[in-house]
């Protein structure tokens, strides 16, 4: 048996070439996303482990507010004093002390007076340090800076501005701007990069000075002695400085940090894995279609092995194996070519700033999952195909005359209609409950179950669908077109199997074309009611820039508010909320704010703003006194002062700016909303606004409607890189159909060279296998349609509460989306065409 199956595999080479196609493209996205996601975690693991002293001293957060240690994202400006450092110098065990600054929104402009890309990751500060004890830098090139008029740059930065040692570089801090000389080039941490982020070292007095921290420091680095072990001077200088501070060692500041960071990287992970789980599942039909085809045309081969003595267990076991060599090869091969879906991913992501340094990394369990994988969605979409084989009796196969029974589809219909219930039922239960995070997760239960159930009913639909749209192809295309319509329905579940394929793939690209383009109407929609600005100043992604920005703008003339925006995280009433601090005194000309109690004059003194949704889950009404908690430790008493109507520019709660800044907040804005006065030059002003401006190149001016195009490019961009990554499924599809009639075209030599025989010519018959790919292709494209309008409708109701207000279905889109299900049939046709058309008269017809 085992000689047979060999044999077979190589007489099938080109036969199962597509389905070991297909398993490749899976197995690919699969290794590739491990070998991404473990490159992602190895890098950033080095860089955490590297960048620390043997022990840390940290300002303590007073909650979990993100990447631990780096005080991203929680808007509170935490240093320590700087006399702190002589306490810690006296601790018994330490060799060495120093505090170190480090800060974001400080960007190095290149030689053209722009701001060095960094594909949106972070301008960094940091004070340079000497002793290499407690340094993370390592000098490359010339010396370490002194004084404010000196500057050290990493070696990437310097390399990609274009700048030598001796040049003059401009830097934008969040205090003033820097013209320096470049003394010297630095790598960071142990691998030398930085993760894509540009470094900007200076003297740590002068940086003290410049990134506004006078006094102060970011940390405290501390070298432990010889032989006295980091967690007993962790212990020592913990109980020397008291409560306040998180005194860390290298090993728990790196493991804090990765811990933090790996609960963003399963996000990710789980993000490609999910497009690489869809592309096995379109695969699997391949599969099932290739070993369901195969063994049919070997139906009289395999019963003379039973005849011969053959059990059934061992046809079973011959048709296993050929698949089992057929997923060892696909998944090797998919294997090798995940190192190239890597490099692709790592390029992507690096275009976002995700710089990945060193090279890939190649785990043992990548190659077991791509393995298993590949092997057991081989191995499953390969056995019922030999279940059918053994099961057919020896005596009736090797009749010449010998038809396959089709099979009832009752238990199938009944199967599916069961699905297709469930899955309406949690769609409608979607749109019942109130908690947003359960309700997508209905519609994501839903839209699943109801697309395995159409996969089910598919073949029971197919007929009557493709009688109804096949009956214009008999009067356009005569006699092949007649011809093209009954081989589509002559095998229901081929056919439905070869369009779920397809139907798949269009259903998600389908889905997510309606939720961004819901998304885009929502934010413009958004945006007219919620802001009141001529123009906006931010970056494109919203970082951190400078104060001083917004006070140069308040004296051109012809502005007649200027209104500043700041972010911070904060617990009200011990819940973690993000906050947003503006001016009270211009509040009202920059957003358009619907108050359902209270108003502007109750965010005055400490008072509290908070939208509808925020004061009717806790509770609050006008006048209830609510403590925030920052996350540097400083506590406030608010006043609820007023309840308004969801308003996605300022978000759940809104403090004053002056409540913020004495509570620690940092001195960065986030945005800057301009108002020019009635009865100006208003292109004057414009005009004056982008001149002042040309001297922060990290920020740009906006009016609402390019304010608003920027918020939906950033829509555009995460759903062009969805829409890539499903387009693998689509390709697979067009596969499946490649295989599909290829297969066809084989298992109907003999009826190919009958009808060349009474008279069909070549062109004749590669229209009519054209015809029948597209009568497939379009009957898989409309049901992944509906599908798709379903589940991307389903999803923005649930999301609505989250700001995606306004239901778009594309029409445009989805006709073109039905347009290239048709041009998929055509090009999938062509090589079956041909070869169906190449094949000689005779030989055909003596085929048996």
């Amino acid at each position: 048996m085992w000689h047979a199956t060999l044999r077979n595999l190589l007489a099938h080479k080109l036969r199962l070439a597509l389905s070991g196609l297909a398993i490749v493209l899976g197995v690919a996205f699969v290794s590739g996303t491990m070998i991404f996601t473990d490159t992602l975690g190895k890098t950033f693991e080095n860089l955490f482990a590297s960048t620390s002293a043997d022990v840390n001293v940290e300002p303590a957060s007073a909650f979990d507010s993100g990447l631990a240690g780096t005080g991203e994202g929680t808007g509170a400006a935490s240093t320590v004093p700087e006399s702190l450092v002589d306490t810690v110098r006296d601790v018994d065990g330490v060799a060495a002390a120093a505090g170190f600054v480090r800060t974001e929104g400080v960007y190095v402009l290149d030689g053209n007076g722009n701001v060095l890309d960094t594909g949106g990751a972070p301008g960094i500060g940091i004070s340079w340090e000497p002793d290499p004890d407690l340094s993370s830098s390592t000098l490359v090139d010339g010396r370490a800076p002194r004084g404010a008029a000196q500057v050290a740059l990493d070696v990437d930065s310097a390399e990609k501005a274009g700048y030598t040692l001796g040049d003059t570089v401009t830097v934008l801090t969040t205090g003033p701007r820097v013209q320096a000389e470049l003394v010297g080039t630095f790598s960071f941490g142990d691998s030398g990069g930085s993760a894509g982020a540009s470094l900007a070292a200076f003297e740590t007095r002068a940086a003290q000075e410049l990134f506004g921290t006078p006094g102060q420091f970011s940390g405290i680095g501390i070298s432990t002695a010889d032989g006295i072990a980091e967690e007993t001077v962790r212990d020592r200088v913990a109980a020397a400085i008291g409560d306040g501070y998180d005194v860390r060692t290298a090993s728990e500041q790196a493991e804090a940090l990765a811990g933090d960071f790996e609960e963003g990287l399963a996000f990710v992970e789980t993000f490609l894995l999910a497009f690489a789980g869809i592309a096995l599942f379109v695969g699997t039909f391949i599969i099932l279609n290739t070993f369901s085809m195969l063994v049919a045309q070997r139906t009289r081969e395999l019963a003379l092995l039973r005849a011969l003595g053959a059990g059934r267990a061992q046809v079973t076991r011959s048709v296993l194996a050929e698949a089992l060599v057929l997923g060892i090869v696909g998944s090797t091969l998919g294997l090798a070519a995940g190192f190239g879906v890597a490099t692709g991913l790592r390029s992507l992501f690096g275009q976002f700033g995700l710089t990945l340094d060193g090279g890939l990394v190649f785990a043992t369990d990548t190659v077991l999952w791509s393995y298993a994988v590949g092997v057991l969605v081989t191995l499953m979409a390969a056995y019922l195909p030999a279940r059918r084989a053994a099961k057919t009796p020896p005596v009736a196969a090797m009749r010449d005359d010998h038809v396959s029974v089709e099979r009832s589809l009752r238990r199938r219909t009944v199967f599916g209609g069961v699905l297709t219930a469930a899955g309406v039922a949690a769609m409608v239960g979607a749109f019942i409950v109130q908690d947003d995070g359960t309700a997508a997760s209905l519609v994501g239960v839903g839209a699943l179950t109801l697309l395995l159930g159409t996969i089910a009913l598919s073949p029971v639909i197919a007929r009557p669908f493709l009688r109804g749209i096949g009956a214009v192809l008999p009067r356009l295309f005569g006699t092949s077109g007649h011809l093209a319509r009954e081989n589509a329905v002559r095998n229901p579940r081929r056919t439905a199997a070869t369009a779920s394929a397809l139907m798949v793939g269009l259903a998600l690209v389908s889905g997510f074309s309606i939720i961004g383009a819901s998304t885009n109407a929502s934010v413009d929609n958004s945006l007219d009611q919620s802001l009141g600005a001529d123009y906006v100043v931010s970056t494109a992604v919203a970082a951190p820039f400078s104060a001083e920005i917004a006070q140069e703008i308040r004296v051109i003339d012809g502005v007649e508010s200027v209104t500043q925006q700041r972010f911070g995280q904060a617990q009200l009433g011990g819940v973690q909320t993000s906050v947003s601090a503006v001016d009270a005194a211009t509040l009202d000309s920059a957003f358009a704010l619907d108050y359902l109690t209270g108003g502007t004059e109750g965010l005055r003194g400490e008072g509290l703003l908070v939208d509808e949704d925020t004061a009717a889950s806790r509770g609050w009404s006008v006048g209830d006194r609510v403590e925030a908690l920052l996350a540097n430790g400083e506590r406030v008493e608010l006043t609820v002062g007023g309840v308004y109507t969801t308003n996605q520019a300022l978000g759940l709660a809104v403090i004053s700016l002056d409540t913020f800044t004495a509570a620690g907040g940092e001195a960065l804005d986030r945005f800057v909303y301009v108002d020019v006065a009635p009865d100006v030059d208003a292109a004057a002003v414009r005009s004056s606004l982008k001149a002042t401006l040309d001297a922060y190149p990290v920020v740009t001016l906006k009016d609402q409607a390019q304010f608003a195009d920027e918020q939906k490019g950033q829509v555009d961009q995460l759903l062009m890189i969805i829409n890539a990554l499903l387009g693998l499924s689509v390709i697979i599809a067009v596969l499946g159909i490649v295989n599909t009639l290829a297969l066809s075209v084989i298992e109907r030599t003999r009826e190919i060279g009958l009808l060349r025989a009474i008279g069909m010519d070549r062109r004749q018959l590669r229209q009519m296998i054209r015809l029948e790919s597209v009568a497939i292709s379009v009957y898989g494209a409309v049901f992944g349609l509906i599908l798709g309008i379903v589940f991307g409708t389903g999803l923005v109701q649930a999301l609505a509460d989250q700001g995606i207000s306004q239901q778009v279905i594309p029409g445009g889109r989805m006709l073109l989306f039905l347009a290239i299900g048709a041009l998929i049939g055509v090009l999938a046709a062509v090589w079956p065409a041909r070869r169906a058309a190449g094949l000689k008269l005779l030989d055909a017809i003596a085929t048996t």
